[in-house]
This record gives C-alpha cells, structure tokens and sequence, in this order.
C-alpha cells in the first residue's frame, strides 16, 4: 500500500524518540506553501536541496585538494553527501528525524566559496567593510534569496528548522541572523550534523592527505590515537599506497567517533532530562556530542592535520593562488559590476555591489572562476 504523507507524520510519532523535530510540527515556511500528499514538510526540503543549481556546483568546489589532480579526492559535493551519511546514521541510532537530518547535511555547505576555505577567508578579508564573509550565512542567502526556482517567490522556501540549521551550524564565528532564537540550542538532529560533518572531514582527509603522500603511515605512528585504531605495527613501515590500510584505518575512525557520540548523547538526554524538544532548545549545553576522553582525542586529531597536512606548503601555495585569483575578480567585478550576469546586476537596486559581486563570486565553481580570471586580465 502507498505511503502518503499524513501516515508518515503518524510513522514519526509513534517511532522518533520524544525529543525529536516532527514534520508535522515545522514552525514553517516564509512563504505559505500547500502541504504535499506524499512527502513530508522535511522530505520536501530535502528534494529542493538536492536539485537546487548551488548543490550541483559542489561538485566541482575544492574540499582540500584541487579535484583534477586525482580523480579519488573529495570535492565539497561528496564531502556533503559523506556528512549525510554519517548524519543519518547518527540521526537513526538516536531515533531522531532522518529526514530533516539529512536535509540540513545537504544544505550546510551551500554557500562556501570555490578553493575550499582559501577561497572563503579572501572573500572574508575583501568584505570586512560590509561585515566580512561567512559560509552559514552564506548558505542562507542561497537558501532565501539567490536560488531562483519559484515564480512566486525567492529562494527555496525551506522549512524553518533547516534554516535554523544553517543558522546554528557550528564554525569559527557565530552568525547573527534575527528569527532564530540565538540563546536556545537548535534542534538535536542541527547539532547531530555538525559533530557529522567534523568526523567527516577528520576521517577523509586523513583518506586524502596518505593518498596523496603528503602524510605516511609512519606520520600516524606517533599518535597514540591511532596506534590505538589500527595498531602500532599494522602503521608502521606501511607504505603510502597500501589501500588496504588506509581504508582500513578510516573505516575504524569514522566507526570510533561516531559510536562514541551516540553513547554520549545518549548519557547526556538522561543527564538533563530531555523529555521533549522544549528540554531540548533549554539545556544548558549541548545534549550532542563526544565523550571527555573522544573529545581530548579529536583535538590532537585536528592538531595532527593542521600541523601536516593544511599548513604544508603545498597546499598554503594553492592558497595563494586562490587568493590572487578571487581579488582579482571581485575588484573587476566592484568597478564594472555590468560585467556580471542580469539578475547580479538587479540586485544592485537593493545590495552594495562589494556584496552582489561577493554573491556571485561565492556561487562560482573552481574551474568557472579560473575562466572568469583568465577573462578579466588576470590569467
């Protein structure tokens, strides 16, 4: 028998944990829309994710390495849908709501800029006038503005809790976007996507950074954490191409952090009494999250990559050829904003042209912005 929609909100009811986000209880859209037979407010969110034109270019956005120079890296897209899985994962142990999970996994990175996080601390630096550049806030005006699908009105018209998702989604600056109750903590299957999207991006660039050599086996060695994993002598001497291991040893990471956190979440709902998705936005920290001794673990990871792998020249030199390349358009762009497509140049009626060019130069892919850079006299 077909599944229609008002079956999957009971579904819902009688199977998510308490403390879950319901689809029949979205707080809504900014745009009154007609409620779907068969798909669920979330569900519906998610299909707008996936075939809006800012998912597909993720495709073709550094995550760490230039995608051309291997065909295996990560790209921000299957970074995206690495984080989705991990998500939903999460999200399912829990018995919280996958759907909306995987939604606001989908759309967290939307607005991040070309050439990975090089790309967005230039456009940061270029827009400190105008209050600088963040990628949640970015992903928002993606979400809400520039997206253009809907005769009737701008943007995606998503629901309320993947916004806040956006919004909430954890980085080096909080955002201030009014509306989305900045002292209460968001929803558990928000925060289930940040801790998802950190032990992604811990795990697979660790993939990357042995695939390509830029760390060894014999790098990991010296950490404890590691040795742990897979085992001191397994790691040591092991060459860099040894697939077997490597896939391995991120296989045992991503299982490692994952169950941690759901065992910890877990003490945490019972630690605070989480009843209901009230006790949920008024705890008094986050209910998501690692253990004590995880925790400790995961910053000497994310010291091991800093150290090795994104400080390493070679890497820091395609930083600065992402720089060169992004100033070079936007102070083109600033001075002949005509320059940009027809509906940038629209926007100019109600947005500083620094923030119309920052729109378009964000939404741009690798490759689209070494041919926008070649165009302008750059390259």
């Amino acid at each position: 028998m077909m599944l229609v929609r008002a079956q999957i909100e009971k579904m819902e009811l009688d199977n998510l944990a308490p403390y879950a986000a319901l689809s029949c209880k979205s707080r809504g859209r900014i745009y009154a829309l007609d409620e779907h037979p068969l798909r669920t407010a979330f569900q519906r969110d998610r299909d707008r994710i996936i075939h809006s034109a800012a998912f597909r270019r993720l495709e073709y956005k550094t995550q760490v390495f230039i995608p051309h120079e291997k065909d295996h890296f990560r790209t921000r897209l299957t970074h995206t849908i690495e984080v989705a899985q991990v998500a939903r994962t999460l999200a399912r142990n829990l018995r919280l709501n996958e759907d909306l999970t995987e939604a606001i996994a989908l759309v967290h990175d939307l607005g991040h800029t070309p050439f990975g996080h090089a790309g967005e601390d230039v456009l940061d630096e270029l827009l400190q006038r105008q209050g600088g550049f963040n990628h949640n806030r970015q992903s928002l005006r993606v979400v809400d503005i520039l997206e253009q699908r809907y005769r009737d009105h701008p943007g995606l018209n998503l629901s309320y809790e993947v916004r806040e998702g956006i919004v909430k989604h954890e980085t080096r600056s909080r955002i201030d976007a009014p509306g989305f109750e900045d002292d209460r903590q968001p929803t558990l299957e928000a925060a289930l996507v940040d801790i998802a999207d950190e032990i992604a991006y811990n795990s697979h660039d660790i993939d990357d950074g042995l695939s390509a050599g830029i760390i060894s086996f014999d790098d990991l060695v010296a950490s404890d954490f590691f040795v742990e994993l897979v085992g001191g002598e397994t790691l040591r001497g092991v060459k860099s191409d040894d697939d077997f291991i490597r896939h391995q040893l991120v296989r045992r990471l991503v299982d490692r952090m994952a169950t941690d956190v759901i065992n910890e979440t877990f003490a945490r709902v019972k630690q605070f009494n989480i009843h209901d998705l009230e006790t949920v936005r008024t705890a008094p920290e986050k209910i998501c999250a690692y253990s004590e001794d995880m925790r400790s673990r995961v910053r000497q990871l994310k010291s091991f990559l800093r150290d090795r792998l994104y400080n390493h020249a070679r890497l820091v030199s395609k930083s600065q050829r992402a720089s060169e390349i992004m100033t070079a358009i936007f102070d083109r762009l600033v001075k002949e904003p005509l320059l940009m497509p027809v509906r940038f140049q629209k926007m100019l009626d109600d947005e500083s042209v620094e923030i119309v060019a920052a729109d378009y130069i964000a939404g741009m892919t690798d490759r689209f912005a070494e041919k926008v850079y070649g165009e302008v006299g750059g390259g």
